[in-house]
């Protein structure tokens, strides 16, 4: 019976244990729940593919079980109204709710993105090396770990970061543009490498304040380049309502200047934003007018 199960991976919670068991070792790692009842066939058929899965992982994925006919609080807590019911907790927080019976294709699928690979812990040691100043030696460990491990996007993620901390912006697009398109596709990667592509740009300011005068001059010929140059500068530094409307200047002179930067920019711009925001609903109008 599940809550006669004695494994280190598999444990029983109730309310006086629940912060302990799950909330406190999903700050470690993925804590899975499995709220079940004794009275439900598919909670008996669902229990020997998590027993599987667990044992699977080695210790990479905790298995916490809540009887709901003996424990109330956390199921009502939780909003359990039919099992089985999954949860997966980590830092402290539900990250995955799954409903209902789940095949093991399906449940392996849905856990995968969470749980820690032989490549993470190739990456940790990668940065204890890049910390203690054997940079390259850094480099070499997660290049050789994402050739091991093409599908695991952190290992990007990180050695973009790096090189971006060295400013060496073309070196990063340079590897995002190599990557995969399943990989190309995780949000952090898009962003970061929107993040890259205005870093490009805003690394040629020599002077933030001259520039400033200088796009802003009522006397002098408007210069794509460097109001493009200070459109970066303030995406960079989340101060958007001004560099919208420079996009929105360089689209009414040249919408196509720099491979259709304005437009492109903007779109990037209200990806960060989000569709529902005060911004994009501003000038959403303004990007329609001079693209179509």
């Amino acid at each position: 019976m599940i809550e006669s199960i004695e494994s280190e991976y598999i444990h029983a919670a109730n309310s006086e244990n629940f912060k302990k068991l799950v909330l406190e070792n999903s700050l470690q790692g993925p804590v899975l729940v499995n709220f079940w009842s004794k009275k439900a066939g598919p909670c008996l058929r669902q229990y020997p593919i998590l027993d599987k899965l667990v044992h699977h992982y080695n210790g990479r994925l905790l298995l916490v079980n809540i009887d709901t006919e003996s424990e109330f609080r956390i199921p009502k807590q939780y909003s359990i109204t039919s099992v089985p019911t999954l949860k997966l907790f980590r830092n402290s927080q539900v990250v995955e709710t799954l409903h209902g019976y789940q095949s093991e294709t399906d449940l392996n699928r849905s856990l995968h993105k969470y749980i820690a690979k032989d490549s993470d812990q190739a990456l940790a040691d990668a940065i204890a090396q890049y910390s203690q100043g054997h940079h390259e030696q850094a480099y070499k460990m997660i290049s050789d770990a994402i050739m091991d491990d093409p599908e695991n996007s952190n290992l990007p993620v990180a050695l973009c970061k790096l090189l971006k901390h060295e400013q060496r912006f073309d070196e990063a697009l340079t590897l995002l543009a190599s990557l995969p398109d399943s990989i190309k596709a995780v949000t952090e990667i898009s962003m970061l490498e929107d993040e890259l592509s205005f870093l490009v740009i805003a690394n040629s300011i020599v002077d933030v304040d001259e520039l400033i005068e200088q796009v802003e001059s009522k006397t002098k010929t408007k210069n794509l380049d460097l109001i493009q140059q200070l459109s970066a500068f303030y995406i960079l530094n989340k101060e958007y309502t001004p560099a919208l409307q420079l996009l929105v200047d360089m689209m009414a002179i040249d919408r196509h200047f720099n491979n259709d930067y304005p437009r492109v920019a903007m779109l990037k711009v209200f990806n960060i934003l989000g569709q529902g925001h005060d911004l994009v609903t501003q000038f959403r109008p303004s990007l329609r007018c001079y693209t179509h």
